[in-house]
């Protein structure tokens, strides 16, 4: 083990965002506390999208010398940033790296504490709480960052020809303004909000976190797409019971070709995850003993303590389409600049659409938010270049990677197979489309 440094690092995931903290180690993967980066094996895997050492870099977390935030609600002239997740803080951050004294108020529905999301559906087969996800309090960025943070209020309307935002706690002049605010579940009828966890947020997650810490529960996951899958893993390695629902005969069917879709479910089940595919579900109802009981269009019932849907995400488009904005499947962006049709509004993260495609990864939002920051200061800037990112299943027991971005009906070329490991290709007019790799295993590539 090294010592020569006497502080504790952390490095930065760029392909996720995951931090590893040479304090905390990675005792789930095999490294101690104290783990030094240097120390750690080349073969290692970031525990959520399983890239190698290589691509982490070392993480110094900006401090920057700025006004306090104002203690009271302030409408003064500035910056103004709404949804206080991964999006909204790295707009706020690439800014305070150009410009420390511009004033920035960050408007957040919830109390704005910063967290790595992805963590999330790994996150109970950990035993990890609240408090032990968040990274740093909503407050204390804000006053790292010199924000005022307007924190537990909602967006109600934007008037762009008066650069006005009105929210539940009054109105805000903006000289620009950042769009942040995610996308929310998309939950169908049948799937009664009263009766189904979600779990795209902190808050969220964490009422199904205290729920399950009661004891090992039966547990229904309704979609069976990359969310469900990794959360089913989890809640298995955490000791429940797990029913893994799709309308589709097998997980990530409308992604992956059928060869890898038939490993993923044999990988599940060999875990014990129940996965019922090829019916839908007709209602779910609550019972006296409060089990919550499923019903299929086939006629079969499902009891189940606990009903978890993850059934994929849709951008609100309420204020955008009231403001005016081009939306289509998100808000509609410039794809050098990210500037939405209106001149004075900007937007990053899930809620924004790249022709006509939503952008839901994790690991352009630094890219994104750098190049509005420039955008806005008017600081030259060669814009944000979008490019797919690599798709990776958390899944540990089968990890999942896709470079490129698949084309439905196109057909899937087998590369190498063996019974580790799964390679296949999408190719148009003989260029590659995708390159999808199933397993760890090493592999001699056929030509």
């Amino acid at each position: 083990m090294s010592n020569q440094f006497p502080e504790w690092r952390q490095y930065l995931c760029r392909a996720c965002g995951l931090i590893y903290d040479e304090e905390k180690g990675d005792p789930d993967s095999g490294l101690a506390p104290g783990t030094r980066f240097e120390d750690i094996p080349d073969d290692w895997e970031c525990p959520l999208c399983g890239v190698t050492k290589t691509d982490f870099e070392l993480f110094e977390k900006p401090v920057a010398a700025v006004i306090e935030q104002a203690e009271n609600f302030s409408s003064e002239l500035g910056i103004v940033v709404v949804g206080a997740g991964l999006a909204g803080w790295a707009a706020v951050d690439a800014i305070r790296q150009l410009d420390q004294q511009v004033p920035i108020t960050l408007v957040s529905a919830c109390q704005g504490d910063i967290y790595h999301k992805p963590e999330l559906s790994v996150a109970i087969s950990r035993g990890l709480d609240k408090a032990a996800l968040i990274k740093e309090t909503g407050i204390d960025a804000a006053r790292r960052l010199g924000v005022q943070l307007i924190s537990s209020t909602f967006v109600v309307g934007i008037t762009p020809e008066l650069n006005q935002l009105r929210t539940t706690r009054g109105s805000l002049t903006y000289t620009k303004l950042i769009l942040a605010q995610g996308a929310k579940p998309a939950l169908p009828k049948q799937l009664p909000p009263s009766l189904c966890w979600r779990v795209n947020d902190l808050n969220s997650w964490s009422g199904m976190q205290q729920a399950l810490a009661k004891g090992p529960q039966k547990i229904a996951i309704v979609g069976a797409g990359m969310i469900g899958c990794e959360i089913a893993e989890d809640f298995i390695r955490a000791g429940h019971q797990v029913a893994l629902l799709d309308r589709n005969d097998l997980p990530l069917a409308g992604l992956l070709p059928t060869l890898a879709s038939k490993r993923l479910a044999e990988s599940l089940s060999r875990l014990g995850v129940d996965y019922r595919g090829n019916d839908e579900i007709t209602e779910i109802t609550e019972l006296p003993n409060g089990q919550k009981q499923i019903h299929f269009k086939r006629g079969s019932t499902l009891d189940v303590d606990q009903v978890l849907a993850a059934t994929g995400l849709m951008t609100d488009n309420r204020i955008a389409r009231h403001a005016g904005l081009d939306f289509e499947r998100g808000i509609k962006v410039d794809t050098n600049t990210l500037q939405t049709s209106e001149p004075d509004i900007y937007a990053l993260g899930d809620c924004i659409s790249i022709q006509g495609t939503p952008c839901r990864f994790i690991e352009p939002i630094k890219h994104q938010a750098k190049s509005i920051a420039h955008a806005i200061l008017e600081h030259d800037s060669r814009g944000y270049e979008h490019s797919t990112p690599v798709v990776r299943l958390k899944t540990r027991s089968l990890p999942v990677v896709i470079n490129g971005l698949p084309v439905a009906d196109v057909a899937w070329t087998l590369i190498y197979e063996d019974a580790e490991t799964l390679i296949m290709e999408q190719t148009i007019e003989n260029q590659l489309v995708a390159h999808l790799k199933v397993g760890s295993g090493s592999q001699t590539q056929a030509a």
